[in-house]
């Protein structure tokens, strides 16, 4: 009998190792599915997108909201990333990406941004720093587009005690975007409250000069650069709740002149977060709202596409949120 017991128990925790596995495999395979509508995820919650084209791909990073219903509060552990090569077809990959493992930070994965550059990709991203007060932009850097990334630095780009001339809020330094210029010289762009922008060095990981202040009406934070034709277009999260307006300049350096609204209010997310590329001859506008019935909101928020198009004289057409999104 106690032999029959101990075998049985054998097989029982040989059973229950084998659904653990079972259960991390299925966990660490990527999910293909096609999208029908906005929002473009509707199984998880995913806010403050990120997009990159690189080799007939856009890739799509983004935080993954984890604060459970009906609770209001933000919950971000990590990013996760999703690719597609038609805007149709998305993959959802197993890889994700999270906050503590920069060893110097308490964690908090705000929004972020990956670019590549001489065949490295490196994430620029917002977390809550361990030591320094405030929040803080690290950077990560990977041999390709969907990871692994690594630390690229082992310790932060940008610091809250940097800026303290702006501001004394904790989280100014949030939300960090690079642009790379025709010539080759990078950028980053980032702040709340206050719009800051200075030069990186070819190494990617480093500032080369001064932080600079950019002053915007309305600014409040969500930076995001692009250029079409000759002018370089500087969008951003304002006021709160939060719509998207935009500047045009025809310089990296400004100065920029003022536009107005781009897109309005997200309706149940107070705040308002966008990426704008370019695609296989046409523009797409992605963005975050709290779209995802019955529990979505400003904390539980859902990634979405619509088309961005210009005016004759270089201007943007203001972006209409629709629930066909780019996929009708």
């Amino acid at each position: 009998m106690k032999n029959m017991f101990n075998t049985l128990k054998k097989l029982l925790c040989f059973l229950a190792l084998t659904a653990v596995t079972s259960a991390i495999s299925a966990a660490e395979k990527d999910t293909t599915f096609v999208a029908t509508g906005n929002p473009i995820v509707s199984y998880k919650y995913l806010g403050d997108p990120a997009a990159m084209v690189y080799d007939g791909t856009v890739y799509i990073y983004a935080g993954h909201d984890e604060c459970p219903a009906p609770e209001q509060y933000y919950l971000m552990n990590e990013w996760c990333i999703l690719s597609t090569k038609d805007m149709k077809t998305f993959t959802e990959h197993a890889y994700t990406f999270k906050a503590k493992e920069f060893k110097w930070a308490k964690g908090e994965a705000w929004a972020s941004q990956v670019i590549e550059h001489n065949g490295k990709f490196y994430w620029y991203v917002t977390v809550e720093h361990a030591t320094i007060p405030g929040k803080s932009i690290g950077v990560a850097v990977a041999d390709s587009p969907t990871g692994p990334f690594k630390d690229a630095r082992g310790s932060a780009l940008i610091t809250n005690d940097m800026t303290t001339q702006y501001t004394s809020i904790p989280w100014d330094d949030i939300d960090p975007t690079v642009f790379i210029d025709d010539d080759g010289q990078a950028y980053l762009f980032w702040g709340n409250t206050q719009c800051y922008y200075a030069k990186l060095k070819e190494n990617m990981i480093e500032l080369d000069g001064p932080i600079m202040p950019i002053n915007l009406p309305r600014y409040t934070e969500a930076p995001w650069i692009h250029k079409h034709g000759e002018w370089y277009y500087l969008s951003f999260a304002s006021e709160f709740p939060e719509k998207l307006c935009y500047a045009m300049s025809k310089n990296i350096n400004g100065p920029w002149e003022y536009k107005g609204i781009l897109n309005e209010l997200a309706g149940n997310s107070n705040t308002n977060h966008q990426a704008i590329i370019e695609f296989k001859g046409k523009t797409y506008f992605i963005y975050h709202n709290g779209s995802i019935n019955p529990h979505g909101c400003g904390f539980r928020r859902a990634v979405c596409a619509d088309l961005l198009e210009y005016n004759p004289d270089g201007t943007i057409k203001r972006i209409q949120m629709t629930t066909e999104g780019v996929f009708k």
